[in-house]
């Protein structure tokens, strides 16, 4: 499969007061045509802005896309000026954003804000967008569809807005989701239906997604290839069954070690010790040492790089390091 998207080296920073944060530092990733790729770890570690970044919805003066290259399709996405970048935005890269609640806009019906892309981006007619729009809410398993076009987002629950989240990001057939926790704060049941309406568009129309996330269960039952992220680099990579099955990188041990197993009594769930360090604060180290098991004197003092340590999978890490695999 040829890549869709193609990151080379992004790096996205924002300015502040207190210094500068790094919050996206030297990353690359590649998306398949047809592929779910899925970006895990904690809170803060770059996850969403690496996705907003595509997007090119980091905005300035504070934030800035600093470095590297976001190939998609063929075309430099940080080239582009905002006019071309918003011909791609919404048509050929859709986004779920994390919650629904407040990215549809309040004074606006849901069948108007269903309406717009379809009007905008396929120049229809109001009234074929419109009779569009109540379809796609049907199709998103949600009943009463001509009423609820009619509905504001407060009179809708979180599953409702998500599904209507999920309508607008598809309703152009885009060769690229990027779905930032489509899940969070929902109950479980709600949770499989909504993962099951990613499956069942990506099916249809041979869509890649991004899948944004910090639950391991998301990514065991969506994931083709996993990323995962600690403080604004990667630290693993490499496809789903191989990297659940033997994890590398403490940290990603560390996860999963920390996932609840159905039916396994656990008197205290581990959890990973320490905290996420300040991104002000970070020195040329592996920075993951501190609340590492296994710390040797070179993580305080020297990054580890991103290097292939089996066929299809890559660690920074110093455990693995004269254990490289050149490939």
């Amino acid at each position: 499969m040829k890549e869709l998207l193609e990151i080379n080296h992004l790096s996205t920073y924002f300015d502040t007061e207190a210094g500068t944060v790094k919050a996206v530092d030297d990353v690359s990733l590649r998306v398949k045509r047809g592929e779910t790729v899925c970006i895990v770890g904690e809170s803060g570690c770059g996850k969403s802005i690496t996705a907003m970044s595509v997007m090119g919805l980091v905005e300035g003066p504070a934030g800035k896309v600093v470095g590297g290259e976001i190939g998609f399709d063929g075309r430099d996405l940080l080239k582009l000026d905002k006019n071309e970048l918003r011909t791609i935005r919404g048509h050929d890269i859709a986004m779920i954003f994390q919650e629904p609640m407040s990215s549809l806009n309040p004074v606006l019906t849901i069948g108007e804000q269903l309406i717009e892309p379809l009007v905008e981006h396929l120049k229809m007619s109001k009234k074929a967008a419109r009779k569009r729009a109540i379809e796609l809410i049907t199709e998103v398993g949600i009943s009463r569809a001509e009423q609820i076009a009619g509905s504001y987002p407060h009179e809708l629950s979180g599953g409702m807005l998500q599904r209507i989240m999920i309508a607008i990001a598809v309703s152009c057939s885009p060769k690229l989701l990027i779905a930032d926790e489509p899940t969070t704060a929902l109950d479980v049941t709600i949770q499989a239906q909504i993962l099951d309406l990613l499956r069942k568009f990506k099916e249809e129309s041979n869509m890649s997604i991004l899948l944004i996330t910090h639950d391991l269960g998301v990514v065991a039952e969506m994931a083709d290839y996993v990323i995962v992220m600690y403080s604004g680099k990667i630290v693993e990579e490499g496809e789903v069954v191989e990297l659940f099955e033997n994890p590398k990188h403490p940290y990603t041990r560390g996860l999963l070690k920390s996932k609840p197993v159905l039916g396994r009594r656990q008197d205290d769930l581990y959890s990973i010790p320490g905290q996420v360090p300040n991104p002000l604060d970070l020195t040329p180290s592996c920075y993951f040492h501190d609340r590492c098991e296994s710390c040797m004197a070179v993580c305080q003092t020297k990054e580890p790089q991103l290097k292939a340590v089996a066929d299809k999978q890559k660690v920074a890490c110093w455990l693995y390091e004269e254990a490289v695999v050149h490939v």
